[in-house]
């Protein structure tokens, strides 16, 4: 027998050169390749980018929105404080909103409104670093003129009589 370079000492029986073949075979379809584990990265990238933007509008606006209510509330306790005044003068002042709220100064303005005793009284909330206005608060506040004092009495039991004989 002539040995042949297939039937060669040096060769593989034949049920062992497929074996290989069919490991490789089987290998390369139950895993992922490269390309598709770079592909869901990158999108779970733009994900997680997305959501990080979402919360930090949120978490700013939330700020913001803080910021705005505590200045409302404070320009109408300023407007509830000259009512429980005495006293309206004209004028314009300012002042700052304590250490509790170091953010904040306010301008208060009074004028005359053009009738005896009525004044427009502006308030304005800004924040104390960059000066910009974050609340304003404007309204119309009497207070009775000086000289005029209380209505003059007629006489309670005459006015009433004559309201009864009027019926």
């Amino acid at each position: 027998m002539n040995p042949s370079p297939a039937n060669s000492a040096f060769s593989l029986p034949q049920p062992l050169r497929a074996i290989p073949s069919r490991i490789t075979h089987h290998a390369s379809r139950s895993g992922f390749s490269l390309l598709e584990v770079m592909c869901a990265i990158l999108i779970l990238g733009v994900a997680l980018a997305g959501l990080t933007q979402g919360i930090t509008t949120a978490l700013a606006s939330s700020k913001e929105s803080e910021l705005q209510t505590t200045a409302a509330l404070y320009a109408a306790g300023l407007i509830e404080t000259l009512r429980a005044q005495d006293d309206l003068s004209d004028g314009e002042t300012r002042g700052d909103c304590g250490e509790a709220l170091p953010l904040y100064r306010w301008k208060q303005s009074i004028a005359a409104a053009g009738i005896d005793g009525l004044h427009e009284v502006d308030v304005v909330v800004e924040h104390a670093k960059t000066g910009q206005p974050i609340y304003e608060l404007r309204t119309l506040l009497f207070q009775p003129p000086a000289g005029a004092g209380a209505p003059a009495s007629r006489g309670g039991s005459d006015s009433n009589s004559r309201r009864r004989g009027a019926r």
